[in-house]
């Protein structure tokens, strides 16, 4: 298995984290494919295939942290080519949310 599980929900509280500038306020750091679940059970192909898919976004995935369990929120277009590409692991920028 790819994830540690996948859902189509975020079941964490909103964070706030909105613009791609607070985003870049966190570090990134490797996060493990089978420790993520993601919140999208749908991808697109024409991000994944896309050579520039991140031209307008952020280099990094989106990884919430809450109660223990780690979220894909956004970048799972990466994920999954990280995966093809059997690469265990994906850089993301981890929020850490507190219960």
């Amino acid at each position: 298995m790819i994830f540690k599980g996948v859902g189509d929900t975020r079941p964490y509280p909103d964070h706030g984290y909105t613009t791609p500038r607070q985003w870049a306020k966190i570090a990134p750091q490797q996060v493990r494919l089978d420790q993520l679940v993601t919140t999208k059970t749908t991808l697109d192909l024409t991000q994944l295939l896309s050579e520039d898919s991140t031209f307008f976004g952020d280099l990094f995935a989106h990884v919430v942290q809450w109660r223990e369990t780690l979220y894909l929120e956004d970048g799972l277009h990466r994920a999954v080519r990280a995966a093809l590409a059997q690469r265990p692991v994906l850089h993301a920028r981890v929020l850490v949310l507190d219960d």
